[in-house]
């Protein structure tokens, strides 16, 4: 990737934070995904998962590469995932959410594909010409998780008593945890008036129709909304990411520089 050329116009400074978020989303992610790997109740899964995982951690390397470029300090995406402490991860609390059984983690993914496909559909249309690249070649993976994620969400909540069950649990469960995708701050305002980036609330629309479409296939039922947990964009965030990291960043804070 070339070297970032910045625009004066963008606040620099929002730009890395909201870069940071985008990138630590998909981190925690596919680290989480990535722990089914050799555990999936079928090898059609297991490799279904692991690419899942891959793909979302090309798209850290994408995304916390032009972070660094951007904050100007020589720090590379190897060392903002693995050097930095949990307050200054900014990724949603949805990510970070243990595995569970194989439901909630299907569960979990579709929540976060449904918005992540909306969210790079409005980044192709960036007017930072980076983020824009970065958008189109990440969506063609996403289209593909929301497929997947979307079609077993549906199979399973309309399927066996059990598997309808447990389906119902993992979306009750994960539910309250789906608002802090949609709430804005200083960061997104600015960046949506550079026209660099959606504003968080205007994806909730689309987020709801594809929600609601596919839980009325899956025979599942809408929680009520409630209070929505937050906190992840701006680094708080729940025990489960201090376990995460501890086994993430473990060989570089064992063995600092080590390269093989």
């Amino acid at each position: 990737m070339a070297t970032a050329t910045l625009d004066p116009a963008v606040d620099q400074a929002a730009l890395f934070e909201f870069l940071l978020r985008l990138g630590d989303n998909a981190l925690i992610l596919g680290h989480r995904v990535s722990e089914w790997c050799g555990h999936s109740p079928a090898l059609e899964e297991d490799i279904a998962l692991s690419n899942t995982a891959l793909d979302l951690i090309g798209q850290t390397q994408l995304w916390l590469g032009l972070a660094g470029e951007v904050e100007g300090k020589g720090r590379s995406a190897d060392t903002l995932a693995y050097l930095r402490d949990g307050f200054e991860f900014r990724n949603i609390l949805l990510v970070e959410r243990p595995n569970g059984d194989f439901g909630k983690t299907l569960m979990r993914q579709f929540l976060f594909d449904a918005w992540h496909f909306l969210m790079l559909k409005a980044l192709k249309g960036s007017t930072d010409r980076r983020i824009a690249e970065i958008a189109e070649k990440a969506s063609k993976e996403v289209a593909y998780h929301l497929d997947r994620s979307r079609d077993l969400v549906i199979r399973l909540g309309d399927g066996t008593a059990e598997s309808h069950r447990r389906m119902q649990e993992a979306l009750d469960d994960l539910w309250a945890f789906t608002g802090e995708m949609f709430m804005g701050d200083a960061v997104d305002a600015a960046l949506a008036e550079a026209g660099v980036a959606p504003t968080p609330h205007s994806l909730k629309a689309g987020w709801d129709e594809i929600i609601e479409e596919t839980l009325a296939e899956a025979t599942l039922k809408t929680p009520a909304d409630a209070y929505m947990h937050k906190g992840g964009r701006r680094g708080v965030h729940t025990e489960h990411l201090g376990f995460i990291l501890a086994e993430l960043q473990f060989l570089q804070r064992a063995y600092p520089g080590a390269t093989w």
